[in-house]
Order: C-alpha cells, then sequence, then structure tokens
C-alpha cells in the first residue's frame, strides 16, 4: 500500500483547521516559509469574484503530498509547511514549480498576467489542477491572456512526465465527483514544440489534489488514490529537472 501508512501519519487535527470558520468557508492560512534552498510547495493565490477556488484542498493536500516525497525521493521537501504565493509575487520566481488550482474561476490582473508570463519564461513549471466541463472556458481565455499564441497539446501516457519517477501506464481516472468526467491530461510546451520541456501541465476534469487530501479517510479508491500521488510527484520531479 503506497499511500496508507504514509499519510495516515500526516493526517493531523492541526492541519484541518480552517476548513469551517465563522459557519463559512474560510481558510486559516499559515505563514509563508523564509527561503533556505529546499523544495517548499507553491501554491498560488488569486482575488476572488463571488466564489472561492485557489484554496481548496490547502493545507491538507500539501501535508500530505510532501509527506509522501520525502519518503520516497531524495528531495529535501519541507514537510512542515508551504507557500503561498500570487503570481505577480517576485518572491514566487525562488520557487521552480507552482500549484493552480480551481483555474474555471481565476480572473488575474494584468500584472499578475505578466508575472505567470515572466515566471514560466525564466523556467518556471505551473501545475492546473481540478476544474471540469465549461469551467475550461475560463482557464483558456486566462491562459491565452498569458501566452498568446500558447497550442495546447493533448498528452497520452508515452510523454516523459509520465516516467519520469514513476512509470505511469495508464491515465485513466475519473473525476473525484463525478464518476461521468473521464481526466484528460493536456500541456503547454516550450515554443510550441512538444520535442521541447512542458511549461504547464494541465488536469482538466481531474482533481488530484482531492485524491490526496483525504487519501487517508478511505474516500477514495486506493489505486485511483496512488495513481494521483504518482502524478503529482512526477511533476514535482519534472518541474525540477526538465
Amino acid at each position: 500500500m503506497l499511500v496508507a501508512a504514509l499519510v495516515m501519519g500526516a493526517e493531523t487535527a492541526q492541519a484541518q483547521r480552517g476548513r469551517w470558520r465563522n459557519g463559512g468557508f474560510g481558510m486559516a492560512l499559515e505563514p509563508n516559509l523564509p527561503y533556505d534552498g529546499r523544495f517548499t510547495f507553491a501554491r498560488i493565490r488569486y482575488t476572488v469574484y463571488g466564489r472561492s477556488g485557489w484554496e481548496f484542498d490547502y493545507p491538507q493536500m500539501e501535508r500530505n503530498l510532501l509527506t509522501m516525497m520525502r519518503e520516497l525521493t531524495t528531495l529535501r521537501a519541507h514537510v512542515e509547511g508551504s507557500n503561498i504565493h500570487t503570481f505577480d509575487d517576485p518572491e514566487l520566481l525562488r520557487y521552480p514549480v507552482a500549484y493552480l488550482s480551481e483555474p474555471g474561476y481565476w480572473h488575474p490582473s494584468e500584472a499578475e498576467v505578466e508575472g505567470l508570463r515572466r515566471y514560466l519564461m525564466k523556467g518556471g513549471f505551473l501545475i492546473v489542477d481540478d476544474f471540469m466541463r465549461s469551467e475550461w472556458l475560463n482557464f483558456e481565455a486566462q491562459i491565452r491572456r498569458v501566452l498568446p499564441e500558447a497550442r495546447i497539446d493533448r498528452l497520452d501516457v508515452t510523454h516523459p512526465i509520465f516516467d519520469v519517477f514513476f512509470r505511469i501506464p495508464s491515465l485513466d481516472m475519473k473525476y473525484p465527483h463525478n464518476a461521468n468526467l473521464t481526466a484528460e491530461f493536456l500541456g503547454i510546451h516550450e515554443d510550441n514544440d512538444p520535442s521541447k520541456p512542458l511549461m504547464v501541465v494541465i488536469n482538466y476534469n481531474n482533481d488530484i489534489g482531492d485524491y490526496m487530501e483525504w487519501s487517508g479517510h478511505g474516500w477514495w479508491p486506493v489505486n485511483i488514490t496512488n495513481d494521483a500521488y504518482k502524478l503529482a510527484v512526477n511533476y514535482i520531479i519534472y518541474g525540477m529537472t526538465r
């Protein structure tokens, strides 16, 4: 069992705090870790207009994933904390991998658009997760503000990102809250050239963060939860080494 023994120890009441506050949904955000050269998970925060989303699965997803990475890889990842940045925060440039959740409700300012473009052009790697169906329309509109000429390529299991640490033989996944939705894996390559590295990996009709957040509770099948961890670990190793 790849998951059970590792993540049960990571899930604590302290890490779950803040999911419900004052009778409504709101996160108690933890302070960012000071930069020390170790791998730090960087989640992207954005302005919310009527509906939240960027913080979904925080901070338990990070705790579980980073615990897994500490046990399985030689990457000296911070486990006790993680960071939250906006795309126009210059500090984001210290962190090679960034995670964007619920992009169906992401409406970046011009400064954030420019910040993400600069981040990608300087070698940053973006993981996009947790959106489905018509939410694609907003994500595509916003990412084209960042990269107007970008070609969004469909990825299959032969892409190097699926064999960089774990060999992933199948991409057969379902959206955790709707079994009728089959996950799609897409990406944006440097110079729109599939022979060059990815700058962005996109999990559409999928939510690997949710699988990882609740992995110690038995909500989702173990095999799918394991696959979510394998994908996330691969994404991070790929982003660090491409």
